[in-house]
C-alpha cells in the first residue's frame, strides 16, 4: 500500500521589489553620514532577505525636485517605504540604523503599520511611480 503525498506548496508568488527611497538634500550633514547607513543596510538586506527583492535609491530633494512635486520636505532624513503604487511608510525618521532596520524588516514582513493621513495625500502616493525608473544607489 502506498501513501499519497501531499501536493508540493505551489511556487510563491513573484515579489514586487520593495522601494527604500531617502529623501534628503545635499547640504545637509545628517545627510551625508545616513546615506552610509542606507547602504549598509542595503548590502546587510540583500544578504539576510535574499527572497525580497529590494530597491534602495537616494533623492536629493532640491537636484531632483521634479520628482518630488509639491511635497514640503522639513525633517532629514524622510524615508518612503513602498511595494508597486502602495505606500507603506513616508515620513522622517531619526537618523539611526536601527530605526531603518526594523522599518525595511517590518516592511519585507508585511507588518508594516498603515502609513498615517500626511502619507496618503496625491503627492506622497505618486512618489513610488515617479521613483520607479529612478537609479539605485
Amino acid at each position: 500500500m502506498t501513501s499519497a503525498r501531499p501536493p508540493a506548496p505551489a511556487a510563491p508568488a513573484e515579489t514586487r521589489p520593495l522601494l527604500v527611497a531617502c529623501l534628503c538634500a545635499q547640504w545637509c550633514r545628517t545627510c551625508d553620514a545616513y546615506r552610509e547607513t542606507l547602504v549598509a543596510l542595503r548590502d546587510t538586506m540583500r544578504v539576510v532577505h535574499p527572497e525580497a527583492p529590494m530597491r534602495f535609491v537616494w533623492v536629493d530633494i532640491e537636484d531632483e525636485s521634479e520628482l518630488i512635486g509639491d511635497l514640503d520636505i522639513e525633517d532629514f532624513p524622510t524615508i518612503l517605504l513602498a511595494r508597486d503604487e502602495r505606500v507603506l511608510f513616508f515620513g522622517p525618521v531619526m537618523p539611526h540604523a536601527q530605526t531603518l532596520d526594523r522599518l525595511v524588516r517590518n516592511a519585507i514582513t508585511e507588518h508594516a503599520t498603515p502609513p498615517p493621513a500626511h502619507a496618503r495625500t496625491a503627492d506622497v502616493l505618486a512618489l513610488p511611480a515617479r521613483l520607479a525608473s529612478h537609479p539605485e544607489i
